[in-house]
């Protein structure tokens, strides 16, 4: 897989170490990305299985009231 290197706020890195309770900065943001991709696919999943059952049903989903 390719690398790609950048720079980010010491404060920002810190903080993402603690609360992911890794001591290395490279895996600590890393498991960051990881865990934002996997949401997004989750969320996608549950979004797409709502979608297909409405589809199933013949409903169509309400307009946002705004």
């Amino acid at each position: 897989m390719a690398k790609v290197n950048i720079s980010l706020d010491a404060e920002l890195v810190v903080e993402v170490m603690v609360l992911a309770g890794v001591g290395s900065p490279q895996d600590a943001v890393e498991a960051v990305v990881r865990d934002y991709i996997a949401r997004g696919h989750r969320t996608e999943a549950r979004t797409e299985l709502k979608e297909q059952s409405l589809r199933e049903v013949g409903v169509k989903p309400q307009e946002p009231q705004g």
